[in-house]
């Protein structure tokens, strides 16, 4: 039991010292510290409705990640060039509470750059309809306050928080509202779905390290890793973005590699949102 023990320490001592070379023994075996092939996802879980005071919401568990999404819908003023949308606003967060990586104050550049990723996916593509928010044109509309927390970060901050967003408002349900002759929305019951969430995005993210694909990296693969690839395929089957961040030249056979485990992760996740 001591041995064990004392070989336990070690391996924890080397991979705090030589990270890389920790990452890299393991790799050149076809595995990964935490028992995963290259290409394996982490199990993941999503549970639906998690939060009773938000008009729809989600909790998602990545492997150590965990976030949830909460929506709250607001009326508010179309804008005078969209008179006929409502409007979809996300925003993640990323606090001291999730990882001591992070500080209190403004958002990090790596929150932003999530929230940024998600609206643009949402609002520049016809994955739902923005003018299904829409209450009276050119007076009001709803408004869609998505807020993402992570209660805990281990990597991955992207398909999680996708995902999570992606449950909510396949879940989300709006009281019926209109525009009374003194000018008030006025709300009543029952609820009912503004619209249907038919083609779903799911993000896939993965790193390079030496030469090999891992996907769904964890915070010490990411750290180390020096190529981000994230693809996001609808339920069917088409390719929504890529998102590539790094320097490095990748070639059509790694990418080949992402798109084709992308689509397979698409299918599962759709089926695990299905029976959430």
């Amino acid at each position: 039991m001591a041995t064990a023990t004392t070989s336990t320490r070690n391996f924890e001592i080397f991979s705090r010292i030589q990270p890389h070379e920790y990452l890299r023994r393991f790799i050149d075996e076809d595995t990964r510290p935490d028992g995963r092939a290259l290409l394996d996802f982490r199990k993941t879980m999503i549970t639906a409705n998690a939060i009773s005071t938000a008009d729809a919401s989600a909790m998602v568990r990545l492997g150590g990640t965990t976030v949830v999404c909460g929506i709250k819908a607001e009326v508010c003023e179309p804008h005078v060039d969209r008179p006929d949308q409502g409007f979809f606003v996300p925003n993640v967060e990323l606090s001291p509470l999730c990882s001591p990586q992070y500080r209190s104050g403004p958002p990090s550049d790596q929150a932003q750059a999530v929230s940024e990723f998600i609206m643009q996916l949402f609002t520049s593509s016809p994955l739902f309809p923005l003018t299904s928010l829409c209450i009276a044109p050119g007076q009001a509309a709803w408004v869609l306050y998505t807020d993402i927390t992570c209660l805990n970060y281990d990597g991955n901050i992207l398909d999680a928080s996708l995902l999570a967003a992606v449950t909510a408002l396949k879940n989300l349900t709006l009281p019926q509202a209109n525009l009374s002759p003194g000018g008030v929305v006025e709300a009543k019951l029952p609820r009912v779905r503004p619209f249907e969430l038919l083609r779903m995005p799911i993000a896939s993210s993965f790193c390079l390290f030496n030469g090999h694909v891992l996907a769904d990296p964890n915070h010490a693969e990411e750290s180390l890793g020096k190529e981000t690839i994230s693809i996001v395929v609808d339920t069917e089957g088409h390719v929504c973005r890529v998102y590539k961040n790094g320097g490095i030249t990748v070639s059509r056979n790694v990418l080949q590699i992402c798109f084709d485990r992308a689509v397979t992760r698409t299918q599962t996740m759709a089926e695990l949102i299905a029976q959430s």
